[in-house]
């Protein structure tokens, strides 16, 4: 939708809407939307999930007004640092293996979903990580503050930009934070809604760095958690049980192997503190929109771009393809958005094509998403029928809606869950014979979609490396 188109759709609007009586309905507006994404969040991080230990009351307010989806997955990296490809993916709607760069950080002219919505005479604003680079980020956004170009830092002291209208964005320009992290950028779009144009429609764009480690959640937040008394995840193990060819990158080393019970559970409370800390800085964003009025005209979208495992398998990371880890929280509230939950397949990537589907703007070329708008309104029930899930060149999952395959090739190793009835993934069947058909229909069903999507790496390899690993001397 170009600018003409939506000068054209608020002046039929107004002729639609003129006053044939006094009680005549105001006119229909084209929807804002606010994205808000967190950063490494567990599925199972909210209340409203069933975690009795979260404390998360406005993630929880939106999950009960609005539709929540535990089936939305990110397709992987060939990174460790999952976050840069996950948010490219989510704000581009391209496929992982469209990506030419592991970190990919596109040029200005590159499409994008708020280049969309800027194209098409919306506000623009952004606030908080990209990791992106800035050439992109200039070509979505017309206004932005506390910016921060990078991956992960210190939540007391990232460097921050002011929106550079040359996209420069010099090193010696940035400033440290106000405040903590979500808090500040709270702040950014608070401040956003205060000024805004409000004869124009907005794209905003909230992403937080948090729960992602260093986590250093303020005192009252941390407080809430007594490490003692929370709950291990169903699947804690002390060292995952062979090499996934990804065991000693920098986020499993953040605890010495073997995992204690107790070690885990200290994470877990800084975990859920950096949580609670967020869930408090939506509430304040929430709150700004109904003080402004503009809830009844604004899709929000909470979601994150990927999980973390935090204990679960013998892991700390994102750097595998368990459920823990490539799972994220999705939420949508807004008009035309039915009430309710769905465990429905996708992938963060077919968020672009949802929201266009949705506002009635364009999607960006090139994608590969599909819309799941059908699913929200409620003319259907389903969304992707399967998904494959990636890590560089050694691990590749394929799932649907009940099994789950892990290939590990450069160990020779194979995984098979039944999620229907063990959502955790602690039963591996791959080795029993009575699922041997289904082990091999599902290794040779990965390899076609391999084909399609354009993923050489093999299932195979000549000379497999030994699985056998025992970390606890390291």
């Amino acid at each position: 939708m170009s600018r003409l188109r939506l000068a054209a759709l608020l002046a039929l609007a107004a002729c639609a809407a003129a006053p044939a009586s006094r009680t005549a309905v105001a006119p229909p507006r084209p929807l804002n939307v606010l994205l808000l994404v967190s950063d490494d969040q567990r599925v199972d991080s909210l209340g409203a999930f069933g975690n009795a230990d979260a404390h998360t009351p406005q993630l929880d307010r939106l999950v009960d007004e609005g539709f929540a989806m535990t089936g939305v997955h990110c397709m992987g990296a060939m990174t460790g640092a999952v976050c840069g490809p996950s948010r490219f993916m989510l704000l581009s709607g391209r496929q992982l293996f469209s990506l030419t760069n592991a970190h990919p950080s596109p040029a200005a002219s590159f499409p994008s979903l708020p280049a969309k919505f800027r194209e098409a005479g919306y506000q623009t604003f952004a606030t908080g990580k990209w990791h992106n680079g800035p050439a992109w980020f200039n070509a979505a956004f017309e206004d932005g503050a506390s910016i921060f170009f990078g991956g992960m830092g210190s939540h007391t002291e990232l460097p921050v930009h002011a929106y550079d209208p040359t996209g420069r964005y010099p090193a010696e320009h940035a400033r440290p934070l106000r405040a903590f992290s979500s808090t500040e950028f709270a702040d950014a779009l608070i401040d956003f809604l205060d000024r805004r144009d409000a004869g124009r429609p907005f794209f905003a764009y909230v992403a937080f760095t948090a729960p992602h480690d260093p986590r250093t959640p303020p005192a009252e937040h941390r407080a809430r958690f007594d490490p003692a008394t929370l709950a291990l995840p169903a699947n804690f193990l002390p060292q995952h049980p062979f090499d996934n060819g990804e065991l000693r990158v920098r986020d499993e080393r953040l605890a010495p192997w073997p995992r204690t019970p107790a070690v885990v559970r200290e994470h877990l409370a800084d975990y859920y503190g950096m949580v609670s800390q967020l869930d408090e800085q939506v509430g304040r964003i929430l709150a700004a929109l109904d003080a402004h009025g503009l809830t009844g005209d604004t899709l929000v979208v909470f979601t994150s771009d990927h999980g973390l495992a935090l204990g679960s398998h013998g892991l700390l990371g994102k750097q595998n393809l368990y459920e823990h880890s490539m799972g994220a929280p999705l939420v949508v509230r807004g008009p035309g958005v039915r009430r309710g939950r769905s465990a429905a397949l996708a992938y963060l990537l077919d968020l672009p094509a949802t929201l266009a589907e949705l506002t009635g703007v364009e999607p960006p070329e090139g994608q590969d998403g599909e819309s799941f708008a059908p699913l929200l309104r409620g003319e259907r029930d389903t969304a992707r029928r399967e998904l494959v899930t990636a890590y560089c060149d050694v691990q590749r999952a394929l799932r649907d809606e009940r099994w789950k395959l892990i290939r590990y090739p450069q160990v020779d190793r194979t995984q098979l869950f039944d999620l229907a009835r063990d959502p955790d993934e602690v039963h591996d069947l791959a080795a029993d014979p009575a699922y041997a058909e289904r082990t091999a229909t599902m290794l040779a069903r990965l390899a076609e979609l391999q084909r399609e999507l354009g993923d050489g790496a093999p299932l195979r390899v000549a000379a497999p490396s030994p699985a056998a690993v025992d970390l606890s001397a390291e």
